[in-house]
């Protein structure tokens, strides 16, 4: 069963390579359901909406090697 996770947070630059200083990247999950995570990355982008140095992205635990 395919598990998925939402990544992310703030970067140096909108070319999202490099977290900002001191941060570390950011993992919320697992979900069970793609849309359970596209929930939680719809509440996650909306609440830093303002700051376009913050990115999240919807991906499946065996592609960000998180074991589920």
């Amino acid at each position: 069963m395919a598990q998925f996770w939402v990544v992310g947070g703030e970067y140096t630059g909108t070319d999202f390579r490099y977290l900002a200083e001191g941060l570390e990247l950011e993992e919320y999950g697992p979900f069970h359901t793609y849309e359970a995570a596209r929930k939680e990355w719809h509440a996650r982008n909306m609440a830093r909406i303002d700051n376009a140095l913050v990115r999240y992205r919807i991906v499946e635990a065996e592609s960000v090697g998180i074991d589920s």
